[in-house]
């Protein structure tokens, strides 16, 4: 009997989604909750699982469709139909005595991949099934299929019939061919650019800027590294000093972490902190909720978790929900400066680049400093001059004498 399967519920406010990819092809067995298609939402791409266990149907709907929470996209056989199609195909193709059914293990591996490690494998065109993996439970990462593929183009290739041909794009870069290529922008981008281009026509947007000497900071890392991670199972980054110094500036100017509901001013008396990650699909901000009352190895631990999640794809709208205020660490691919956007409905977010070695003055004496430009982009319909300056000011001093974090100065 044939399943339908549907859409399932995909988060508060959202309604409808885009057909990333189909996981499993018509024909192809499917254990139950496994994944058979990806589906783009405005924010993540969320999976969908199979509701039974058995052969997979016809698609009802192809890649690229925009469906809503609810709608049928294909069906599958159930385990019953599925086992009178297997005992078929037993009595009509003789078995090889030799041959074995794959540990379940084995499937696993290769059958249960994320998002971001089916793009790898689609990308540089190896075949998983001869990959080992390191991931959890043995599950493969995007990290596994790179280094295989790497391995695969060290190897030259060889062929009986004479050398292989020339790859398409050499061929068309030595007869001077200019090429195009167009693809379709995904849902979670098209999301992105709607809702930067949407802050800046709405907000009011200003930014300021300060240099941070990275001194201290710096020091008390490298004293305590080793301590740390042995403590707390989890390395100690510059992120969790400046959320913990975002977190004592907001304190003390309660407008940069604020909003703007309608003609209200919505104030907050907690600070849960968007952190902006990298993602395969694009720019996406977890939220480490209630920062404000984490500890240092709990903030490291959040944003290790989260970053992994958005490598592997993983990411849910949960994740993402939320936030009264941003720290954007462009630092990291190399930035040295920026004015970076806000993340409406939020008023305010913090831009870290990165750190360098410079001259600065110190008592009378030039002295060679790591330093780094701080930048707070606000909305100045509600924060002003004085209280935006103000914020980046006590998270460049909290950032240059760490104790003041530790006494809430």
């Amino acid at each position: 009997m044939a399943i339908e399967v549907k859409v399932p519920t995909l988060g508060e406010s959202v309604t409808e989604a885009t057909i990333g990819e189909w996981l499993k092809k018509p024909g192809d067995q499917v254990k139950l909750d496994e994944p058979i298609a990806s589906l783009e939402t405005d924010k993540v791409a969320v999976e969908v699982p199979a509701p039974v266990a058995g052969v997979m149907g016809e698609y009802k709907v192809e890649v690229g469709a925009t469906v809503e929470v609810g709608a049928v996209i294909a069906t599958i056989e159930d385990s019953t139909a599925a086992g009178e199609t297997t005992q078929i195909a037993a009595r009509d193709e003789p078995q090889p005595a030799d041959q074995k059914a794959p540990a379940s293990d084995e499937i696993d591996h290769t059958t249960t991949l994320s998002p971001a490690v089916r793009r790898a494998v689609l990308e540089h065109g190896v075949d998983p099934t001869q990959i080992k993996g390191t991931g959890k439970d043995g599950r493969l990462t995007k990290e596994d299929v790179l280094a295989a593929a790497k391995a695969k183009q060290a190897v030259p290739a060889a062929s009986a019939s004479g050398p292989a041909p020339a790859p398409e794009a050499e061929t068309a870069k030595a007869s001077g061919e200019r090429r195009e290529e167009r693809v379709k922008m995904t849902r979670m981008r098209q999301t992105i650019a709607r809702r930067l281009k949407g802050a800046q026509e709405e907000a009011a947007l200003l930014t300021t800027f300060n240099d941070c000497d990275m001194t201290a900071v710096i020091e008390a890392r490298e004293a305590y590294k080793d301590l740390f991670a042995k403590k707390h199972g989890i390395k100690l980054g510059f992120m969790s000093f400046f959320a913990k110094a975002a977190c004592l500036a907001l304190k003390d100017v309660p407008a940069a972490n604020a909003q703007i509901q309608g003609d209200e001013i919505v104030y907050h008396d907690y600070v849960d902190i968007s952190i902006a990650v990298s993602a395969p699909n694009g720019l996406v901000v977890p939220v480490v909720r209630n920062a404000d009352k984490m500890s240092f190895a709990e903030i490291e631990q959040a944003i290790a978790n989260y970053g992994q999640k958005a490598k592997d794809g993983t990411l849910t709208m949960e994740d993402m929900r939320g936030g009264t205020f941003t720290i954007s660490n462009g630092g990291v691919f190399g930035s040295l400066m920026s004015t970076p956007i806000i993340n409406p409905p939020q008023s305010a977010v913090l831009g870290l680049h990165r750190i360098e070695d410079r001259p600065v003055a110190l008592n009378g004496e030039v002295v060679i400093r790591p330093m780094m430009y701080l930048a707070l982009s606000y909305d100045h319909r509600l924060i002003d001059g004085r209280e935006a300056v103000t914020t980046l000011r006590i998270i460049k001093e909290a950032i240059e004498d760490p104790m003041r974090m530790l006494i809430d100065l």
